[in-house]
């Protein structure tokens, strides 16, 4: 059975680019336009642009590059992103960069970042990345989800076999139903170890739960 994307029996989903170059701007909203539930409302050239365009057009997502090149310093993309997480909750941050380093990784995730995803990816990364933000999944490119995927170095994370399991799966933004699969448990099981992960983690959401796996190393890219 095949799931339809977020915006497929509604309104589109609507995208702030932010790229400090025209060119990627362009490529990006030719790319994601040409998918009929995604929609380009705005683009920004800075970080500082792109945090006055989110204010003024609300978007769902904003696919946020990692560094800008502005002359004159300016904002990266980490601290437009804490920003926006700070002033605009309900916009969806997607990373979208040519650098997949552990300490970029981390610092996107504690800034409120829900996805993150490589220039370099295919599109259907990007795609899966912007929808999954949307739904309230957390997409990361299988490039850094197999990098971040590390041992557990019990008892000190606390988590068991299965739970660091689910928080691997939930690191790829899988939903409930897709973990319940990949693991042969019910929908109900998947639940109950979330709840625990939550509750150990001092967490209450998904995104968390991942930033937090990957601070404490649980999830790391070393």
């Amino acid at each position: 059975m095949t799931t339809e994307p977020p915006g497929a029996t509604g309104p589109p989903l609507r995208v702030l680019v932010a790229d400090d170059h025209a060119v990627v701007r362009a490529g990006l909203r030719a790319l994601l336009e040409g998918e009929p539930d995604l929609e380009v409302i705005a683009e920004a050239g800075s970080g500082e642009e792109a945090v006055r365009l989110v204010a003024r057009t609300m978007p769902d997502i904003a696919l946020m590059d990692l560094r800008f090149g502005s002359p004159g310093g300016g904002i990266d993309g980490i601290e437009a992103t804490r920003r926006l997480s700070a002033a605009a909750p309900g916009v969806a941050v997607v990373m979208l960069t040519s650098y997949s380093g552990r300490a970029d990784v981390v610092r996107a995730l504690e800034a409120g970042a829900r996805g993150y995803v490589l220039k370099a990816g295919p599109p259907e990364e990007l795609f899966r990345a912007v929808r999954g933000a949307a739904a309230g999944a957390l997409g990361l490119a299988p490039e850094i989800v197999g990098e971040l995927v590390g041992q557990v170095f019990s008892p000190e994370h606390e988590l068991s076999g299965r739970e660091v399991e689910v928080v691997r799966l939930l690191a790829e933004g899988r939903s409930n139903r897709a973990i319940a699969e990949a693991l042969f448990l019910s929908e109900a099981t998947v639940k109950t170890h979330l709840v625990r992960v939550y509750r150990k983690f001092k967490v209450d959401n998904r995104a968390a739960a991942v930033s937090e796996a990957v601070r404490r190393g649980v999830l790391d890219l070393t």
